[in-house]
């Protein structure tokens, strides 16, 4: 086909529109494009990493802030900076576009960096607590325009209508992945080292310099991009279709319909080149939006539709995937929950435990995170190389297994990665009271650091199979016109359930105090972090049980007359 000929398309008000879809230019995109994207994100990420990674050491150690205090002040940090993509990706899809989006949230971050690196470096600044606050919210803002754009502009630069570029995206998702841990990793290694054994102010500086090498690579690559236009508010086609539906609930087909609006030459039409990914077929889920296609008599009698009146069955079915997405959303906050001990009492249990390799060289506490991204990166290997391969065979799919069992397979390791961390966490409190260390918490118990290297490394497998799954899956199952905020909602899960990490610390010190002995004190060694750990651990095995009810009942998108064999099937594979 030749890809130069653009196809004349009529819309539902009469007009004649091209259609020009940048994916089809053969000159642009693909894996030329996509590394720039990549690394452009490793830069992201080692920046966020050098300053999530080792915050709650900061908040406690340099703004003597208590434990418990500053766990909270982590968590919410994180939680606002996953739900800011929510905002940064409706912006992208409705008027900037992800390519300008990116550039403006870049600048944004930057400013953010430079600002805390003059807050640490400059001791006459006041007041300091505030400034270093601002400055970490800017970062906020910077990271809910770049983080729901970045993936999915990446993901843009594989047409889908090609077979050989539609395998490509499948692998893209784990090398993507890939690149988010050496960046996240190299972060911990380096700059945790630097920040805490040469000073704060060199290394956000050199974060900073991270993010504007970052933007100046992204703008290198700009001839190789394919780029698309926005559409408009893609909420605006949801409302609509919730109006509609509402409009005729009364409304009988059979009885006073006069047929159902498919609307086959895509009404999208003048909206930047059609829907590439085709017509959806119709599923029977959520049936009562279906009313929103109905054709009653006041419809018949109109010569321009009332976009509020009736909607062609693609939109319904556009709509029915963002509902159908929710319940998944929900059933994943338990697993981010436990994510977000990582950063948080990992650390702290680390601070406590002998970290010493030879008579000079001691481990920074929060940096055994790097033993996470270390197993992230062996294991996404082994599964793109060896068990997606294997499974293929057993299973037909191209991916090899379904993105709702990935996702499941994590749910299942966060909650033995609590199990884990209360075993390890019991032994630790033991060997404080064998040597009568449990008043002393500024000892360091006789036990070595490499006791939490299970806790880490069963992380690391959680991300490999729910995070890259949840990726995954919230691009390919949303509508094209809203894969920004798909972005964004899998990010969001993240931040809620930091939120939630915030709450429950708060709930639980606040039930255990009235009982008369407080959990999650200062003094980790009477602090009972095991119990809080054993609490996760049920509450993640009950979630286990929710998301396999849900994901059961979950119908993945099928387009058109497509084989409704491998992926597009009903995940009632799962159990």
């Amino acid at each position: 086909m030749d890809n130069s000929v653009a196809p004349m398309v009529i819309t539902d008000d009469g007009l004649q529109e091209t259609a020009i879809s940048s994916k089809k230019n053969p000159s642009k995109g693909r894996w030329r494009a996509a590394i720039f994207i990549i690394f452009v994100e490793m830069a992201e990420r080692f920046a966020y990493y050098g300053v999530a990674g080792n915050l709650f050491t900061y908040l406690t150690n340099v703004l003597g802030e208590p434990t418990a205090t500053a766990a909270k002040n982590v968590n919410t940090w994180v939680g606002v900076s996953a739900i800011f993509p929510l905002l940064g990706g409706f912006i992208a899809d409705s008027y900037l576009g992800r390519f300008k989006t990116i550039i403006a949230s870049s600048v944004i971050y930057l400013a953010g960096l430079l600002l805390m690196t003059l807050s640490v470096s400059v001791q006459s600044l006041r007041p300091h607590r505030a400034v270093f606050f601002t400055a970490l919210y800017i970062l906020s803002i910077g990271e809910g325009g770049h983080k729901p754009c970045v993936q999915t502009f990446a993901a843009d630069q594989f047409d889908e209508d090609t077979v050989e570029e539609k395998k490509d995206k499948s692998s893209f998702f784990n090398w993507w992945y890939v690149g988010i841990v050496v960046g996240s990793t190299t972060a911990i290694l380096v700059v945790i080292y630097v920040q805490d054994n040469v000073g704060w102010g060199l290394g956000f500086g050199m974060l900073a310099a991270a993010v504007a090498a970052a933007l100046l690579l992204f703008l290198i690559g700009i001839r190789s991009y394919r780029r698309q236009r926005p559409v408009g508010s893609p909420l605006t086609r949801v409302v609509q279709v919730l109006v509609a539906a509402a409009r005729k609930l009364r409304v009988n087909e059979t009885r006073y319909g006069r047929g159902v609006y498919l609307d086959d030459e895509g009404d999208g039409g003048a909206e930047e080149g059609g829907r590439r990914g085709g017509t959806l077929a119709p599923t029977n889920q959520f049936r009562f939006l279906d009313k929103a296609t109905i054709i009653d008599d006041i419809d018949a009698s109109t010569k321009v539709r009332n976009h509020w009146r009736l909607c062609p069955a693609t939109q319904v079915e556009e709509v029915k995937l963002l509902f159908s997405l929710f319940p998944i959303w929900l059933s994943c906050l338990t697993f981010a929950t436990v994510i977000a001990q990582m950063s948080t009492y990992f650390t702290k249990q680390g601070s406590t435990l002998e970290r010493s390799i030879g008579s000079h060289f001691s481990i920074p506490p929060a940096s055994l995170q790097v033993c996470t991204g270390l197993t992230i990166l062996v294991s996404v290997g082994l599964y793109d190389r060896v068990l997606v391969p294997v499974a293929r065979k057993f299973t037909g799919l191209p991916s090899g297994i379904t993105m709702l069992q990935r996702i499941g397979t994590g749910i299942f390791f966060s909650m033995l990665t609590m199990v884990v961390a209360a075993l390890v966490e019991t032994k630790r409190i033991s060997v404080a009271i064998d040597h009568g260390l449990t008043d002393s918490p500024r000892t360091t118990l006789p036990m070595k650091i490499w006791w939490l290297l299970p806790q880490y490394m069963l992380t690391g497998m959680c991300d490999v199979f729910t995070i890259v799954g949840m990726q995954e899956l919230f691009y390919d199952q949303m509508p094209e016109e809203m894969r920004s905020i798909g972005a964004a909602l899998y990010i969001s899960t993240v931040g809620v359930g930091s939120l939630m990490s915030s709450a429950a610390i708060s709930i639980v010190q606040a039930i255990t105090s009235r009982a008369g002995e407080k959990w999650l004190g200062d003094n980790l060694n009477r602090a009972h972090l095991n119990y809080f750990y054993s609490v996760l651990a049920g509450c993640s095995a009950l979630n286990l049980i929710v998301y396999i009810w849900v994901a059961k009942r979950f119908v993945y998108k099928k387009i058109g007359c497509d084989d409704p064999k491998g992926e597009q099937k009903k995940a009632a594979e799962l159990a």
